[in-house]
């Protein structure tokens, strides 16, 4: 109740400066910025919208779009008030009565009933369109005249936040999807290769062969570690640099990559963030897409990193599988930006912007 009553005094007030306003714009622009305050102090007070401080011109520019708005306010609030009073009129002949208040307990219930449903869907559209202007007049303030500090600030408070979620996310995952890895392929070579050692020891006349079948089995677990060290840091991205890091990436892809990516003056978190979107893409173009071609562009301009990973296969990528997910939680860890276009049918286009120097 108390909201509402002091939402109803902001827009009254509001409806009374939309007048300061238009004269302002058109005869004393020199004061649009006092005036912008004002109206600023106003919708923080009575109707909870913050905004920044304004330039002249964009003061000008908010008062000229605020004016209408204002007044458009003031029309709902008119309509309220009115059928407010003629409510309060039909209640005071009801509870006299009387054949000379034109109104009487004895006339027809069915109209009485009708003319008080239609007050009470009136009564609705009225406080949905108070609503309406109260949004229209916090939109018009934040679009003129931009968010406040202390808005920015608790909107990049709340990005920070889904960032560290995000972040605890993908560590969770990315070990889980180690200790997959070593369970089931390293693990399992290990003990196949205990195995072979124990039969050779046990049968000495067949030791050549199994010891011949344990090398073999050492050298897949080598393997094994290989490409489990590799998923978590290619060490190719120190010794190397990205390009040759993504070659190699290419080099070990079913299907045929083309990768244009010029020498890059970046941190290298951020490169490691662009190995992994690639790597990550081209390995499940590479198992879902049915694609024969993969084509990655990276360019570097205006403070930023930009990856495109486009393949010609089927298309239906979900962004929210775990790979996908994944990659949009590192990407946007580091303030970056990520984007999956994959219609049925194909092609499947990943983009990411990660921020740099």
């Amino acid at each position: 109740m108390h909201r509402g009553l002091r939402v109803v005094v902001g827009l009254v007030l509001g409806c009374a400066s939309a007048l300061l306003d238009l004269l302002v714009v058109v005869f004393a622009r020199r004061a649009a910025v006092a005036v912008a305050g004002l109206e600023r102090r106003r919708l923080r007070a009575f109707l909870g919208v913050d905004s920044a401080e304004p330039t002249r011109a964009q003061a000008v520019r908010y008062l000229a779009v605020r004016a209408p708005v204002g007044l458009f306010g003031g029309f709902v609030l008119a309509w309220l008030f009115y059928g407010l009073a003629m409510g309060l009129v039909v209640l005071h002949r009801l509870v006299t009565g009387g054949p000379g208040t034109g109104l009487d307990w004895s006339d027809d219930w069915t109209n009485f009933a009708w003319t008080a449903l239609v007050g009470v869907v009136l009564l609705y559209i009225e406080v949905q369109g108070i609503i309406g202007v109260v949004a229209l007049e916090g939109k018009v303030a934040r679009r003129r005249l931009g968010p406040s500090e202390a808005e920015r600030l608790r909107l990049r408070i709340d990005e920070l936040a889904a960032s560290r979620a995000g972040i605890v996310a993908a560590v969770d995952a990315e070990r889980r999807r180690i200790e997959r890895d070593l369970h089931d392929g390293v693990q399992q070579r290990l003990v196949a290769l205990g195995m072979l050692l124990g039969r050779a020891r046990r049968n000495p006349d067949h030791a050549d062969a199994l010891l011949a079948q344990a090398h073999e089995e050492s050298r897949h677990v080598l393997e094994d570690l290989r490409e489990v060290a590799w998923r978590v840091y290619p060490a190719a991205l120190d010794s190397l640099g990205l390009a040759d890091a993504l070659e190699a990436v290419a080099d070990r892809s079913a299907i045929p990559v083309r990768i244009a990516c010029p020498p890059l003056r970046t941190e290298p978190q951020v490169e490691t963030a662009v190995y992994f979107v690639v790597c990550e893409a081209v390995t499940n173009a590479a198992k879902h897409s049915g694609a024969t071609m993969i084509r990655v562009d990276i360019t570097e301009d205006d403070g930023a990193v930009r990856v495109r990973v486009a393949d010609d296969g089927v298309g239906g990528a979900d962004p929210a599988g775990g790979g996908l997910a994944g990659l949009s939680r590192r990407v946007l860890a580091l303030d970056g930006a990520f984007d999956v276009a994959s219609p049925p049918g194909g092609p499947t286009v990943i983009t990411a912007e990660v921020p740099c120097g």
